[in-house]
């Protein structure tokens, strides 16, 4: 029961950051559904493993966990900056991350951490 609901989990972060990748940008990459599904486990168990913070630093501390795994994903399958390219932006790091959408994952991960809470909820029945 326990692997079925982290599938479901892991398949509903995934879908949920393709949806907003074509929203944002009209396009997405195979890649995106797997660090979607990830970022959105990790900032359920965050949640979770530390439920004394405050919010606004589970805010900030998923932010960061995202923009991290984004430039490890960029890193992995972006060298050719075919999937995304913020060399164009200011405050970036070569290429694949760059701070104003670190601050976009702000909002993101927060509504991730509703989002998880309530699909566990359900799924626990």
């Amino acid at each position: 029961m326990k692997l079925w609901k982290t599938a479901v989990l892991f398949y509903l972060g995934g879908s949920a950051y393709l949806t907003l990748e074509f929203l944002w940008r009209g396009r997405s990459h195979g890649s995106m559904f797997l660090l979607g599904g990830t970022c959105f486990l990790l900032l359920g168990h965050l949640e979770k493993a530390l439920p004394r913070l405050p919010l606004p630093v589970k805010v900030i501390l998923g932010a960061a966990m995202v923009t991290a795994l984004e430039l490890l994903t960029g890193l992995l399958v972006n060298r050719d900056y075919s999937v995304w390219d913020y060399r164009h932006l200011p405050y970036q790091y070569r290429g694949q991350i760059s701070l104003i959408f670190s601050l976009l994952w702000m909002p993101v991960s927060l509504a991730a951490m509703g989002l998880y809470r309530a699909a566990e909820r359900r799924l626990d029945g």
